[in-house]
């Protein structure tokens, strides 16, 4: 007998399946999806079995499997499928990909039964949460009698988007499938594991996130690859999990970068469920309060359709939203707005401020002449982490006690840039009355103290609070502006949006910035805002209308690159270097630019270059297909 085996090899050039000879005498036998010890480049190497059969297209002698680590089937058809699909299409290898798929295996935990059997019939379908949308209680009734709906919902505060969602995974699940849910962190999982426990009953769902235990974790994972569970609920660990049977995926707040896996090939979750459903012909629930272009581009291109609320009930949700400029009578900025300081002194309950930065003062400059201050032993930015602290700089942490400007001689320092802790400290002194909280950095609270407490909180570290805050604050919005990042306009919203969802019904918002680029924000209309960046998208012919593929490495390995063939109609921009640091090495960035449909072939061309380099043993170039960030 002969064992096809997917060997654990991070080589690209290695990226294929292996034959090895089953000795008869091994025990236990091995069965498709198990895991096993091979020989490999003369050391013992993991592996799964994809296949059993009688011959191999080898023509000389197999290598015998060493080893069958457990008999259990832990690598699905599905799931190998999937992962090959996902590995190609970021112009990585299978082995990467199977190492998020897969847990490690837990011995212990296979000998013992996975989780006890629920208790009691399924509940029936209640469709109240989704009464505000008018397409809702038919999405429902589609996934109840096994269709398969793909949907981009625009979520409101009015309901609590968990419930709604678990009221489409129990639909999903009356009909016989079962569902993969993925959220964004932590906190998140808790709230929707919480919930979904209420509208399921407890015992059929499982979490699976990698900041779980490795034996719960895997003790989860073996029940949804048993059949023993036909629900997952996680972050981005979750998006393999082996569900039978499965008749829906669905994703909150996709764009969150959260979902952007940090190691290679650096593959986005949503892009993983949209793979999964295309694969396995299931509905698909992309959700959230905001809308990215990649979700306005499944609805343009009819893929999914659009489930949103009529224009009366989304402005009727969302808080009564005020834009003020915070300019003075004198024409400069106050740092704190009358309108705001006016608003809060009205707001009866708790109060959320939103600041764009962390930190105290992230950003230093010369009182007098406004010279950006910097270190003089690296050229790096010089910052402040408290009232008390010494100047000190970003890059090398070197502390300037005396510094001088170069410019004009002065020793003053000013803040361009204050970040949640200095600016607690000027709404502490300006509100005397109230208790002052901060969350973010290290230091992030899941729920808000009790009483009229001001909660100054980075982007999505805003805490939770019973029955929701009574105004939301958006300041200096003209830095979440600032960035230089394909996504500034996107992520600046969708960040505005789920702060200003966790106000209560009918509470009042103001935003500090420019009116002319808060009208999103106030016309309280995510798929618009969405629609217009994906025109603008279409028009640079950047992600999703077209591939992007980054390449990054030493800047002799690089430059080969910029004269190679790639696909018909691939543009080369670049190389530009990546590091100006003193006494570093250079290193450069390479920029490729191809229409979508020329995408796989441009993966493809991609994974040979990392292959040469791997059959040459040279280290491979960093490459990110479709980058969240670039």
């Amino acid at each position: 007998m002969v064992a096809r085996v997917a060997v654990d090899t991070p080589l690209p050039h290695l990226d294929r399946l292996f034959d090895y000879a089953v000795p008869a005498d091994l025990d236990p036998q091995p069965v498709p999806g198990c895991r096993v010890k091979v020989r490999f480049a003369g050391r013992l190497t993991d592996g799964f079995v994809v296949g059993l059969g009688g011959a191999s297209a080898h023509e000389g002698r197999l290598a015998p499997l060493a080893k069958v680590v457990s008999a259990e089937p832990v690598l699905s058809p599905q799931v190998l499928g999937l992962a090959r699909e996902v590995a190609d299409r970021w112009a990585g290898t299978l082995s990467d990909v199977l190492r998020l798929a897969v847990p490690p295996r837990q011995a212990r935990v296979e000998a013992r039964p996975s989780i006890p059997a629920p208790e009691g019939p399924l509940p029936d379908v209640d469709d109240e949460a989704w009464h505000v949308w008018p397409d809702g209680p038919d999405l429902l009734a589609s996934l109840e009698s096994g269709g398969a709906p793909r949907v981009v919902w625009e979520a409101l505060p009015l309901r609590d988007p968990a419930v709604a969602v678990a009221e489409a995974v129990l639909a999903t699940l009356r009909s016989g499938r079962g569902s993969v849910v993925c959220v964004p962190d932590a906190r998140d999982l808790d709230h929707w594991d919480t919930v979904l426990g209420s509208v399921l009953g407890e015992g059929r769902h499982v979490v699976l996130s990698s900041a779980q235990k490795p034996a719960e974790r895997y003790r989860a994972f073996l029940a949804v690859a048993r059949g023993e569970v036909s629900v997952v609920l996680g972050t981005r660990a979750a998006a393999f999990a082996p569900v039978r049977q499965l008749g829906l995926v669905a994703l909150w707040d996709d764009g969150d970068d959260l979902y952007v896996e940090p190691r290679a090939p650096y593959l986005h979750t949503r892009e993983v469920l949209l793979t999964r459903a295309a694969r396995e012909d299931t509905a698909l629930l992309l959700a959230g309060y905001a809308r990215t272009a990649e979700g306005q581009s499944l609805v343009a291109s009819g893929w999914a359709r659009s489930v949103q609320a009529e224009a009366v009930t989304r402005r009727r949700a969302w808080p009564r939203l005020a834009v003020t400029d915070g300019s003075v009578a004198g024409g400069a900025p106050a740092r704190l707005p009358h309108e705001v300081f006016a608003a809060v002194r009205r707001a009866d309950g708790p109060v959320l401020v939103q600041v764009p930065r962390r930190g105290y003062r992230t950003s230093l400059a010369c009182q007098d002449c406004r010279t950006p201050a910097r270190c003089t032993t690296c050229e790096g930015p010089l910052a402040q982490s408290g009232r008390d602290a010494l100047p000190t700089c970003r890059w090398c942490g070197t502390a300037d006690p005396r510094w001088i400007c170069r410019t004009c001689g002065s020793h003053r320092l000013r803040a361009p840039v204050v970040g949640q802790l200095r600016t607690a400290e000027e709404y502490a002194a300006a509100f005397p009355g109230r208790e002052v909280v901060t969350s973010g950095g290290a230091d992030v609270l899941a729920v808000a103290p009790k009483g009229d407490v001001l909660v100054l909180a980075t982007p999505g570290a805003e805490p939770r609070v019973a029955g929701g805050y009574a105004l939301v604050v958006l300041m200096d919005t003209w830095l979440a502006l600032g960035r230089d990042d394909l996504r500034v306009l996107e992520e600046a919203h969708r960040r505005w949006f789920n702060a200003l969802a966790l106000a209560r019904e009918r509470a009042d918002a103001v935003a500090v910035g420019d009116p002319a680029l808060l009208q999103g924000l106030v016309r309280a209309d995510p798929a618009g805002l969405a629609e217009r960046e994906l025109a603008e998208r279409a028009e640079a012919h950047l992600p999703p209308v077209a591939r992007v593929a980054v390449v990054e490495g030493p800047a002799a390995d690089v430059a080969p690159l910029v004269d190679a063939r790639w696909t018909p109609s691939t543009e080369v921009l670049g190389p530009v270097p990546t590091s100006t640091r003193p006494g570093e090495p250079v290193h450069e960035r390479l920029v490729l630019r191809a229409p979508r449909r020329e995408g796989p072939a441009l993966a493809a061309a991609l994974k040979d270059v990392q292959a040469a380099r791997s059959a040459a043993k040279q280290p491979p170039l960093r490459v990110r297909v479709d980058p969240h960030a670039f």
